[in-house]
């Protein structure tokens, strides 16, 4: 389930900074919600300066950073889980970029389980499969 999106002026990147958001954030975002690596997905949307505004001012024109991100998780996660995943993205950003902190915005969105789909499946599913599963070991192991 872990989707995170970042949504970046190009200006700010190179090769290395977006692998450096990418492959942390996957870290960062697997750690946070204990859930497997292999399960994260991340992805950078680039914008060029012209095609993003900063406190209605062009970035291209006034060099403001524009830095923001989005981040899914299943209803029920708690508060406190979720600001620790948007206190650690804005670190990640604002210490790869050289961003002051200050610049950079973020949103946590919330999925009912049954609206969020893995293969076809819903989650809903798919976790009561896997909650049973455990208990089936449990049981005989």
């Amino acid at each position: 389930m872990p989707i995170a999106t970042f949504h970046i002026s190009e200006a700010l990147l190179t090769a290395e900074s977006s692998a450096r958001i990418l492959e942390q954030a996957s870290a960062i975002y697997a750690q946070e919600l204990d859930s497997p690596v292999e399960r994260t997905r991340v992805f950078i949307n680039r914008y060029q300066a012209g095609a993003v505004a900063v406190g209605g001012q062009v970035c291209s024109v006034s060099g403001s950073p524009a830095a923001f991100f989005e981040f899914i998780v299943l209803e029920g996660r708690p508060f406190e889980q979720r600001t620790r995943i948007a206190e650690r993205f804005t670190t990640l950003l604002s210490d790869v970029l050289a961003v002051d902190a200050a610049a950079i915005r973020g949103r946590c969105s919330q999925v009912k389980p049954e609206d969020w789909f893995i293969a076809g499946a819903p989650a809903s599913e798919i976790r009561k499969r896997e909650v049973e599963a455990r208990q089936q070991e449990k049981a005989h192991g």
